[in-house]
């Protein structure tokens, strides 16, 4: 019978991605052949699957980890926020259209059943399913139709240890608050706790512990502090942008702007890891720096409500400006088509604009449609002659002059734009600064060297530095007898 053990957190951002993802790879590296599984991510930052479709960008880190092939199984329910109170909702890697919150509520019951189909599914292929939770079961206003923590746990019968955030403080009050505001068949299923992101002397913490134990009688499976693997890992949410440690080093400055809907952005870790890169993420009300080299305009979610944003930011003359002093602008996926003249939306895809006037960098109109292109390609890049294993996932077809100087040519068709002069540029192409040989020439345009990083090695070896940090943390047996249903 497979094995297969939920982990749950006193609330969100408390690391529940990365502590999946690094005891994946501690399985696999025991030689447990094991499978990540969220039943339900809200991201924008979203990765195509090895059979079609999209699912969150953790769980295709958790794939990775697990050195599995990525399935839409994995997430088969991911919510893509498209405004304060709407999302994209995609089941099984397919769009299956655009709910507000309480229309979500009713699809509920059939989501449920597209969950468990997905979770037996990948049960009948492994031994351990490690699951991840979503937000916090102590949300008890949600718990009518959850899917996503305690209602999943329960409908498929799968023991769940909780995590704790220490680093935000009141950490014992998360945990014995919880066991506390669980009705007692919920509360049931948790089986043991960890506290993550400590600092200090974790002996500290041994009071805490015991006074833990005296309200819930829940075992600790141990104490984890900050580690330093999990920072050469990419985030999967976008409030890790707001956190982001800026620095004031490297020769080559790369600015982005911040979009209400930002999506992909790990697109750019491969170039935070670059020692000679400066790059920033510019928040509202922040103005473009002068000595920026390269703007970068990011995927979005909402492509037409974000150009609004940066427009009302003043971003239309910051380009301009930028430009005149000799700057470069990349454009990709929805940051592609916001440079160009227009973008049109005759079926209301994205908003209730027909139509809006793009930056006018580039000789291009894009027009939305609603069917959504979601595929793995492999490219070869006209800029550099590099080659890039990517991925493009957007809707909307791009055409016009600049596009017959194609950034790029996958499986034998133009993509993308450039401009006569060659400093602005777009592209659908996502991934293409993983790609070693074209971030190196990238840099060597503007006169400056590449640190040599292999970042798809730099990734895999933070990921079995961070199953290393966990085996020694925790108690790694006892997580397997709890998955297994023998404690």
């Amino acid at each position: 019978m497979t094995k297969a053990l939920m982990f749950q957190g006193t609330g969100s951002d408390v690391g529940k991605t990365v502590l999946v993802a690094g005891l994946c790879r501690l399985a696999s590296n025991r030689g447990i052949n094991v499978m990540p599984f969220k039943p339900q991510n809200m991201s924008n930052n979203a990765a195509v699957a090895d059979d079609g479709g999209e699912i969150g960008r953790g769980q295709w880190l958790q794939a990775l980890a697990a050195r599995v092939p990525p399935s839409i199984h994995m997430n088969p329910v991911l919510l893509k926020p498209q405004s304060e109170i709407g999302s994209q909702v995609v089941v099984h890697g397919q769009s299956r259209g655009h709910a507000k919150a309480r229309e979500y509520k009713s699809m509920k019951p059939q989501l449920m059943k597209a969950v468990i189909e997905s979770y037996r599914t990948l049960e009948t292929n492994c031994d351990l399913v490690l699951v991840e939770g979503a937000g916090s079961p102590a949300e008890i206003n949600l718990r009518a139709g959850d899917i996503a923590n305690m209602g999943f746990a329960r409908e498929a019968d799968v023991p769940v240890v909780l995590i704790g955030d220490i680093d935000r403080g009141g950490v014992i009050a998360s945990i014995v608050g919880t066991h506390s505001i669980l009705p007692d068949d919920d509360r049931d299923m948790i089986k043991a706790y960890m506290i993550n992101k400590f600092r200090g002397d974790v002996t500290l913490f041994d009071d805490g512990i015991e006074a833990i134990k005296s309200f819930t009688n829940w075992p600790c499976l141990g104490v984890v502090p900050w580690l330093s693997a999990v920072g050469k890992l990419p985030p999967e949410d976008s409030v890790a942008l707001d956190h982001l440690i800026q620095s004031d080093t490297g020769a080559l400055k790369i600015a982005i702007p911040k979009l209400p809907r930002i999506a992909n952005f790990d697109d750019f870790d491969p170039l935070v890891a670059e020692e000679n890169v400066n790059l920033r993420y510019i928040q509202s009300g922040e103005p473009l720096p002068e000595d920026t080299n390269i703007v970068i305009l990011p995927g979005s979610k909402s492509t037409i409500s974000d150009l609004e944003y940066l427009k009302r930011e003043g971003w239309q003359d910051a380009l301009e400006a930028h430009v005149k002093r000799g700057g470069q602008i990349i454009g990709v996926c929805g940051g592609y088509q916001m440079l160009g003249r227009k973008i049109y939306d005759p079926s209301r895809v994205e908003s209730e604009l027909d139509e809006i006037d793009g930056f006018g960098l580039l000789d291009v109109e894009t027009e939305m449609a609603p069917q959504k292109i979601t595929e793995n390609v492999k490219a070869e890049t006209n800029v550099f002659n590099a080659s890039v294993n990517g991925y493009e996932i957007h809707i909307g077809r791009t055409s016009g002059a600049d596009c017959e100087r194609a950034f790029s040519t996958i499986n034998g068709k133009r993509d993308g734009a450039i401009n006569p002069n060659g400093q602005v540029m777009g592209t659908y192409l996502h991934g293409l600064f993983t790609s070693d040989p074209f971030r190196e020439k990238l840099l060597l345009l503007h006169g400056i060297a590449s640190s040599g990083t292999n970042y798809e090695k730099l990734v895999d070896d933070a990921l079995n530095e961070l199953a290393d940090e966990l085996d020694r943390l925790i108690d790694f047996d006892h997580l397997l007898r709890i998955a297994s249903g023998i404690a």
